[in-house]
C-alpha cells in the first residue's frame, strides 16, 4: 500500500472568531484586574488617612495631657495690672473650652521670657480642635494668641475636675465650680475627646499641687 504525503501543508492560523473571543477574554480579565487594582489603591488611601487622625489623635492627647501635668495655679493680669484672670477656666460661657497656666514652657533660643505659658484650647464650627497659647503671660487680652490646629472632625470635647469634699470625690463638670465654698484647686482633670470615625478616648490627669 502506497501512501502519498502532500508536498506542501499549509500552516493553520486563528479563525476571526477565535481572535474575538481571545480579545473579549482579555478584556474581562483587564476590567477584572483595574477594579481590583482600584479597590486596593482606596483601601490604601482610607488606611493611610485613618492613620493620620490617630497619629493626629495621638499627639493631641499627649500635649492636652502634658499642658494638664504641668499645670500651674498662675492667673495673669491686664495690661495695666488693673485686672486678673483665674489661672484655671472652664466654665462653658466663653468661646473656648478650656485655658490656663502651665510650667514647663521650654526655651531653647534663650529668649526673654518665663517657663510659665498661658493657653487655650477652643472649638470651631467646623469641628476642629486648636490650641492657643500667648508669647507672654501677663497681658493676654491685649495680645494675640498664636494657634495650631490640633484635629479635626471632633464631635465632643468634654472637662471634668475632682475635688475632694469631706472625703468624698465630687467631678465639676465646670470651673471654678459654681457652689459656694467649693474647693479652690482641682485634683485631676479627666477629659474625652470623641472624633467621628475614631470613636471616643478619655484620660485621667493628676494635677500638682
Amino acid at each position: 500500500m502506497i501512501i502519498h504525503k502532500p508536498l506542501h501543508q499549509r500552516p493553520r492560523g486563528f479563525t476571526l472568531l477565535e481572535l474575538l473571543v481571545a480579545i473579549a477574554i482579555f478584556a474581562v480579565m483587564a476590567a477584572l484586574a483595574a477594579v481590583s487594582l482600584n479597590a486596593v489603591v482606596t483601601q490604601k488611601a482610607l488606611a493611610d488617612e485613618n492613620y493620620r487622625e490617630l497619629r493626629s489623635l495621638q499627639r493631641t492627647v499627649q500635649i492636652l495631657s502634658d499642658d494638664l501635668y504641668q499645670l500651674q495655679p498662675r492667673g495673669v493680669r491686664g495690661l495695666l495690672g488693673q485686672s486678673y484672670e483665674l489661672p484655671l477656666i472652664a466654665d462653658g460661657r466663653e468661646p473656648y473650652l478650656l485655658r490656663l497656666s502651665r510650667a514647663g514652657w521650654r526655651n531653647p533660643a534663650g529668649f526673654a521670657r518665663g517657663t510659665t505659658q498661658r493657653v487655650q484650647y477652643r472649638l470651631d464650627e467646623d469641628g476642629a480642635l486648636i490650641r492657643e497659647y500667648w508669647p507672654v503671660l501677663d497681658a493676654v487680652l491685649s495680645l494675640e494668641p498664636i494657634e495650631e490646629v490640633l484635629l479635626e472632625d471632633v464631635a465632643v470635647v468634654e472637662f471634668e475636675f475632682l475635688v475632694i469634699e469631706n472625703s468624698q470625690s465630687v467631678w465639676e463638670s465646670v470651673w471654678p465650680p459654681l457652689r459656694v465654698g467649693a474647693a479652690n484647686w482641682p485634683k485631676a482633670v479627666r477629659f474625652a475627646i470623641e472624633i467621628d470615625g475614631l470613636g471616643r478616648i478619655e484620660r485621667l490627669i493628676e494635677v500638682p499641687g
